[in-house]
């Protein structure tokens, strides 16, 4: 078994639990505030929300791309291909089982965090390695 094995899948479950901390702790926050509607009423969601979550999402998944690379122990742009993947069968799934709620708050969104969530990472990858 390769030594290498625990710290990559490390690296990868690091920036994955990152990005996924980071949005729903912002979405709580900013439902909690006020800002944004109740999760049981996601009709109500306006197109300037969903933007807003769009660019935080997006922000984290650059987040996330850096924190693996950087906790990768060989290969940082493999790693943060790696979670790229990942985080793009993760929003096609998540679209394709929500997509009744995409259709009532608009089908933009999904479809957008599908197209920006492999380069969103792959940028935080390319940033590490930039400013390593």
């Amino acid at each position: 078994m390769n030594r290498n094995i625990l710290p990559s899948a490390g690296s990868v479950l690091a920036g994955f639990l990152a990005v996924i901390v980071l949005s729903i702790l912002s979405d709580i926050v900013l439902e909690a505030a006020g800002i944004f509607p109740p999760p049981d009423k996601p009709a109500a969601y306006l197109n300037w929300m969903l933007a807003l979550a769009l660019v935080y999402r997006t922000a984290y998944g650059v987040a996330g791309g850096f924190i693996t690379a950087a906790l990768a122990p060989d290969r940082p742009m493999n790693h943060a291909v790696a979670l790229g993947i990942i985080g793009l069968v993760v929003a096609i799934l998540g679209t394709a089982a929500n997509w009744d709620k995409a259709v009532a708050s608009g089908t933009w969104y999904p479809v957008a965090l599908i197209v920006l969530s492999f380069p969103a990472v792959w940028l935080g990858g390319r940033l590490r390695i930039r400013y390593r």
